[in-house]
């Protein structure tokens, strides 16, 4: 059995919901090796488990990532094109519905906006919307910082007080006369302080929420209720 009608035979299994492995060099040929999709909403997207990706590393060498789309055409979305390069691999996807595969490689790759991004973790986040946004508007490359493959290790243990200075953000002594390019840092349901969003004018945000699209937004009660710090890049 090909890798290809090994995963065929597991997205089938998995369908309606969106089936996610690897490929990789197993013993000297090309093998599938199944991961779980951790997304909610795992009829529409995946979210690979770690777990089994560094299980995968761990026995053989990683050369490719692959998912099915069990309803509709192959066709890579942005959000399958923005995994493609944050991860670096060559993607393969399999329509269930069409019997049909598709297949793209790492190309540069860019998102065409800041605005309507799908949530992918470690490359379209809350905190990914900033460093493009002092890129795209003021030519600076904040540097990177070494965050978690999991979302949920973040949340959990999240890093932003840490990650701010290290970036060139200072924090301000008080919340008021807030500017445009400020990081504001939120405490959440989750009860810990793992979100950001930039201050854009005009009481405005740009915000990127988990399970939601990247948007602009009033920076309203809600949020000035949550506030719990306000950073101001001085690098």
């Amino acid at each position: 059995m090909t890798w290809q009608q090994s995963f065929i035979k597991y997205a089938k299994e998995q369908a309606p919901a969106e089936a996610c492995g690897l490929l990789a060099i197993i013993k000297g040929k090309e093998t599938f090796w199944p991961c779980k999709n951790l997304a909610e909403g795992k009829f529409e997207f995946f979210i690979m488990d770690p777990d089994d990706w560094a299980e995968c590393e761990d026995t053989g060498e990683v050369i490719g990532v692959i998912h099915s789309h069990p309803v509709g055409a192959a066709t890579p979305s942005d959000t399958d094109k923005a995994a493609c390069e944050h991860l670096g691999f060559p993607y393969y996807i399999y329509s269930i519905e069409l019997d049909h595969w598709e297949s793209f490689e790492p190309s540069g790759w860019k998102a065409p906006s800041l605005i309507g991004r799908k949530f992918i973790w470690g490359k379209y986040d809350c905190w990914s919307i900033i460093s493009d946004w002092y890129l795209e508007t003021k030519n600076i490359k904040l540097k990177e910082w070494k965050r978690p493959k999991r979302i949920k290790d973040f949340t959990q243990n999240p890093l932003f007080e840490k990650g701010l200075p290290i970036t060139g953000f200072k924090k301000q002594e008080s919340n008021k006369n807030i500017e445009v390019g400020d990081v504001l840092l939120f405490k959440t349901v989750a009860g810990t302080l793992n979100h950001v969003a930039l201050y854009i004018g005009d009481n405005m945000i740009l915000n990127h929420n988990i399970k939601a699209l990247s948007c602009r937004e009033l920076f309203d009660l809600r949020y000035q209720q949550a506030l719990r710090g306000v950073y101001r890049y001085a690098a």
